[in-house]
């Protein structure tokens, strides 16, 4: 029987891309007006360029490559400081009402568990910024783990497991990307479910078949419906 229901944050319960776009204002922000005596720039201007870059695929150096755009001059210090101005910054993010609906839903019937990978504190402002701590009763941050810990790394779930006191046959993992997510889950014997919102920023597929969710759903809310026939 299924006793514990353990959530995925970023692109599972909200789409991820509007914590990019509340990072990347964050940032804009700060270099026009003036971040390390940089010449200013209209913030929608170098917001527009910081999206651009994103959109188009540049994920590792979307900073520089702005700056490059505006002929600002930048050094290892700035960038830097521009990453760390994303990562604590306190997100405009909302928790969409199908999460809510399913989290208000599965509260009363299981224990609730959060596991999430990421950089601290942009994980816990996120969940502040949310307001999702409420429904749950065990939240772990992989990196305070540390790094090696984070997905693949099956010490997450084990430390919920243990948390809870609870057998993997009777726990549900529900995350989004099929790269990492499931591989710890599936070989802990976590019944698992993956979750394609649309907006999603990863679309990676799983590499192999110990990778993939047993099963995969359009709609959060359809997590409900397969829980009872998990039960079943």
């Amino acid at each position: 029987m299924v006793s514990c229901v353990v959530f995925d944050m970023d692109d599972t319960l909200y789409e991820e891309i509007d914590y990019c776009k509340s990072g990347f204002r964050a940032v804009a922000g700060a270099i026009a007006n003036g971040v390390d005596g940089a010449e200013t720039e209209p913030c929608e201007d170098v917001y527009n360029a910081l999206w651009s870059q994103f959109m188009a695929g540049n994920r590792t150096s979307t900073f520089n490559a702005a700056l490059e755009q505006f002929g600002i001059a930048y050094d290892e210090e700035l960038i830097a400081r521009l990453i760390k101005i994303y990562r604590e910054h306190y997100p405009s993010i909302t928790l969409p009402a199908d999460s809510e609906t399913v989290l208000k839903s599965l509260q009363t019937k299981y224990r609730l568990a959060l596991l999430t990978d990421g950089y601290m504190p942009a994980q816990r402002l996120k969940v502040q910024a949310l307001d999702i701590d409420k429904y749950f009763e065990c939240i772990v941050y992989t990196e305070e783990l540390g790094r090696q810990y984070w997905k693949p790394s099956a010490a997450g779930f084990e430390k919920i497991q243990k948390a809870f006191d609870v057998e993997g046959e009777n726990c549900v993992y529900v995350a989004d990307n099929p790269a990492k997510d499931f591989v710890a889950p599936n070989k802990l014997g976590f019944k698992t479910i993956q979750v394609n919102r649309p907006g999603r920023v990863h679309h990676e597929q799983a590499p192999n078949e110990s990778s993939k969710a047993d099963y995969v759903v359009d709609d959060i809310r359809e997590v409900v419906i397969l829980l009872g026939g998990i039960e079943r």
